[in-house]
């Protein structure tokens, strides 16, 4: 499997990088010493910031700039750390849905940076990262309405597009059923923060899952 960023939205944003990082994983529906880790982040973020800050954390300030260059509304299309973030403000905390992602959503939170966990075995042929065109949508995970990916940074494999730093579709969503998951950190601000976010993301995944067999990668 070959994991690339197209020319296009390279050359529209030329920081973006991917951090990517594959394992086999063990799911389950609850783990109680990663729900605590997750409440105890959102009493940090809730005593330490306000609303008013998100737009200035660190890569998501860039992240909205990219937005903006690509023809997007980052307010009306929030990547999801931007989203978290505003949710734990609100005092609504995260959502517990699975092992995977909650761990996904907990480096998202400490990192500010997008991830998106996928089924590996639901994936076909290689992946490519690239910026969607007028009429393509999909229905988002959790969501009644449709994503208009029209000028979003999109993955795709060779059956279509199945995911974004705004909204994941349901194609190659976590189910308690995943082995394997392939975990993107979606990067607008360069890589100079990204080893350790990647590194955070593995000791997580290790403690919380179980995860073997990991591998990690920077896409540039």
């Amino acid at each position: 499997m070959q994991i690339q960023i197209s020319p296009e939205l390279k050359e529209i944003w030329p920081e973006i990088r991917l951090g990517c990082l594959k394992a086999k994983v063990n799911l389950t529906e609850n783990n109680s010493l990663l729900a605590n880790e997750m409440d105890s982040l959102c009493k940090e973020f809730e005593n330490k910031y306000v609303i008013e800050d998100i737009n200035k954390l660190p890569h998501l300030k860039e992240t909205r700039s990219a937005y903006k260059k690509l023809g997007k509304d980052p307010s009306r299309y929030r990547v999801s750390s931007d989203a978290l973030i505003r949710r734990i403000l609100k005092g609504k905390g995260l959502f517990k849905i699975n092992n995977i992602v909650d761990i996904i959503n907990l480096v998202s939170v400490q990192t500010f940076y997008s991830l998106g966990a996928y089924d590996l075995e639901k994936i076909k042929g290689n992946i490519i990262l690239t910026v969607g065109k007028a009429g393509e949508s999909y229905k988002g995970i959790g969501r009644s309405d449709i994503i208009n990916l029209e000028n979003l940074p999109v993955f795709s494999d060779e059956e279509g597009h199945f995911g974004s730093p705004t909204s994941d579709s349901e194609k190659a969503m976590i189910t308690l059923d995943t082995k394997e998951v392939l975990i993107f950190i979606n990067s607008f601000s360069g890589e100079e923060d990204l080893n350790e976010a990647l590194d955070i993301l593995e000791e997580k995944l290790v403690k919380y899952a179980s995860a073997s067999n990991i591998q990690k990668s920077i896409i540039k």
